[in-house]
């Protein structure tokens, strides 16, 4: 653990300790499942910022991962003209889970609704096979991001992934989903 930062120890204090007192604070979010078990739920402060609210991606996401035929969901924000920021919602479904993806889609946005708020509601939800993940298991947000504003030609080498064939996957399930639309 870091004890300060060279040259700026009142910044250290003010980001890692002030926030709340006695407390490190990462800016990490976690979830206890009830095993005792942690799961990383991502930054705290990776914000999307739409219909003029501040919407965290790591509640969201902790929401709509109660849905039982869920497994993992990823949010993020891609530019719209009304919003400002639409929320796009990215959603694997447990093995073995058949369900369209307006069935997913409506059940989540109850969940939501109930859990959050109705400000909170993803504008447009997509059922995947993975994520793009680092070998780490860390979820390439910046690849998400460029898939839901559809700009595929910019996502650069995705090649260090633990499974780059995901993101072609992703890509061709938006652009079907695009076209139906």
């Amino acid at each position: 653990m870091a004890r300060t930062i060279y040259g700026n120890h009142q910044n250290f204090m003010d980001v890692y300790y002030n926030p709340h007192p006695g407390v490190y604070f990462t800016g990490d979010g976690a979830l206890r499942d009830e095993n005792g078990l942690y799961r990383i739920t991502g930054r705290v402060d990776d914000i999307i910022m739409s219909k003029g609210h501040r919407i965290g991606t790591a509640e969201l996401e902790c929401a709509m991962n109660t849905e039982p035929r869920v497994a993992e969901t990823a949010v993020v924000g891609y530019p719209h003209e009304i919003y400002g920021e639409g929320i796009y919602a990215f959603v694997i479904l447990k093995d073995g889970v058949v369900a369209s993806v307006e069935t997913i889609a409506e059940d989540l946005k109850t969940i939501v609704r109930k859990k959050i708020a109705s400000f909170a509601l993803p504008n447009q939800f997509l059922i995947v096979p993975g994520l793009p993940k680092t070998r780490s298991g860390k979820i390439m947000r910046r690849i998400l991001r460029k898939i839901a504003a559809d700009r595929h030609e910019e996502l650069g080498d995705v090649s260090t992934l633990a499974d780059p064939s995901v993101v072609e996957k992703i890509v061709q399930e938006h652009n079907l989903l695009k076209n139906d639309n």
